[in-house]
């Protein structure tokens, strides 16, 4: 079954607008009297009805208001932020830099106990040294057409990144092995990350497992890059946006996919033979 990271976003949207639907019919007002209670076009209404518009607090408000439930914004705006919370746009989270947004996992990272992580094309962030950083933050700034602070921030995620060294925190960690080849800044700078995995994978607390190219018998094909926080968060990395998924039916297929990806990865000297044989072929 394919995997839709946006559906729990939109499933929350859709939950806001059908309550708004519902107070409104339940007070007895069409689309048209709604609007003109509002003072805005009927139009806005069908939008936010059919959660193609997300309302703001003010819109919020001004409906239950008119439907006389005021009692019931409060909820309702809280779960509208909730909802847009969960997909953010790259150039709307990293607005004040990237070193800002790298600042901004920090908490996430030190309440979290265990971390899953598969990555099919970049080395994950826990395991990034400062120069493969700065090239992929640098990359990713100029894309998105956002001040380019790749500097700081990757200074900034490589201080994040130490939590693999701290107590209290498991991390298991799966690449294909394609992520070996994709080259990132220099040749040094790739034979320098490619170095750190053969020790970072040797850390107690770290589980790396790589995917080999050549595996015989893929049982779920690659996914998008993904994080999952304990049993309860799941963050999946698309190319214009964050999704965040907490929806426990949907965290349970990322879990389920993860384990099949784990499955056909291969750990200790077998990985390190393939990091090893990236290494060789940068010369």
């Amino acid at each position: 079954m394919p995997i839709s990271p946006s559906s729990s976003a939109q499933a929350a949207r859709e939950s806001v607008a059908g309550q708004l639907r519902a107070i409104r019919k339940d007070a007895g007002l069409t689309v048209v009297e709604l609007a003109r209670r509002c003072d805005w076009h009927h139009a806005k209404t069908s939008r936010i009805e059919n959660a193609k518009t997300p309302p703001s607090p003010t819109d919020i408000r001004r409906w239950c208001q008119a439907c006389r439930t005021p009692e019931r914004a409060a909820d309702l705006i809280a779960a509208s932020l909730n909802a847009e919370s969960m997909y953010t746009e790259w150039r709307r989270r990293a607005r004040m830099g990237l070193r800002q947004l790298q600042d901004s996992y920090v908490q996430l990272f030190r309440s979290t106990s265990l971390f899953r992580i598969y990555s099919p094309t970049l080395v994950p962030g826990l395991l990034q040294t400062e120069g493969y950083s700065r090239a992929l933050l640098g990359s990713n700034a100029r894309l998105l057409g956002i001040p380019d602070d790749a500097e700081e921030a990757a200074t900034a995620r490589v201080e994040r990144s130490k939590v693999i060294h701290e107590p209290g925190h498991r991390f298991v960690l799966v690449v294909e092995e394609g992520v070996l080849r994709y080259q990132l800044g220099g040749q040094d700078t790739m034979a320098a990350q490619l170095g750190y995995l053969l020790t970072a994978g040797a850390l107690p607390s770290v589980s790396l497992g790589i995917i080999p190219s050549s595996s015989p018998q893929r049982v779920l094909w690659p996914q998008e890059l993904f994080h999952v926080y304990d049993d309860s968060l799941v963050s999946v990395e698309l190319l214009s946006a964050q999704v965040n998924i907490t929806q426990p039916s949907e965290v349970a297929l990322y879990l389920e996919a993860f384990e099949q990806l784990r499955s056909m990865a291969v750990y200790g000297a077998d990985a390190r033979a393939l990091i090893l044989k990236a290494i060789e072929a940068l010369h």
